[in-house]
């Protein structure tokens, strides 16, 4: 068998392991899943993907028969011991195994609402070395797992999706207060924990109201929703021409 036959060979033994990697990341992620088991198993998903790839490439090499003489004389050394020993001491390993335990004990999982380093935001992708968290900006602070899993990270939404839905608006001082907060009262009636109430007073009034909103996304479709209906029920009640 020639050099460039058995490339070849090597090629298509790597195309298969490819696409059953990706046969296998398809099939992981086809039943939707809660926020703890999805975390586990898009990690899962991903270490399995990476081990297949991994052991797919040097099975492609080991067809060549100059390559498997050299890999084979390499395994018989205690040089793998050092290279192993060596590979784990460096940081890409770290964060790689701080992944694995971020899904097992998760103290962040998927949609979390978590602070970090002073940023609030959302965690949108756990990877096998990096985590993603979303701000309100919708830039990404992006974590090394390493420090995500021996750092202190506030979480808003460890025990309950949760969350509250917030606005703000600016009302002139010579507005009757009294009224405004009524009329906002009875405009959020029918949400759940609504509040409304007077937050400042400081050149104007800022008038602030809250509502119970059952995960992140939805509490941002509801803020826009109270924002209009704010403006629409402050005009009505004669606070801005």
């Amino acid at each position: 068998m020639s050099f460039w036959h058995r490339l070849v060979v090597a090629g298509a033994v790597f195309l298969a392991v490819s696409l059953a990697a990706r046969a296998v990341d398809w099939l992981l992620q086809r039943r939707p899943l809660p926020p703890e088991a999805a975390t586990r198993y898009r990690v899962l998903r991903r270490s399995v993907t990476v081990s297949i790839l991994v052991v797919g490439f040097f099975s492609a090499l080991l067809v060549i028969p100059q390559v498997r003489a050299v890999a084979g004389g390499l395994l018989a050394s205690s040089a793998v011991l050092g290279v192993i020993i060596g590979f784990a001491s460096q940081r890409t390993l770290g964060n790689f195994v701080a992944g694995l335990v971020i899904a097992i004990t998760q103290p962040v999982r998927l949609g979390d609402r978590v602070e970090y380093g002073g940023v609030e935001g959302v965690i949108e992708e756990i990877g096998l070395t990096y985590t993603f968290i979303r701000a309100p900006d919708r830039t990404r602070l992006v974590v090394p797992n390493e420090k995500l899993a021996s750092e202190t990270i506030r979480n808003a939404s460890i025990r309950s999706r949760e969350t509250i839905a917030q606005v703000t608006v600016q009302v002139p001082l010579s507005t009757d207060l009294e009224a405004a907060v009524a009329a906002l009262r009875e405009e959020t009636a029918d949400e759940r924990e609504a509040r409304v109430f007077v937050s400042g007073l400081d050149g104007s009034a800022t008038l602030t109201v809250r509502a119970a909103a059952p995960n992140e996304d939805a509490a941002e479709r509801l803020e826009g929703e109270l924002r209009l209906r704010v403006h629409r029920r402050l005009r009505a009640l004669g606070v801005w021409g």
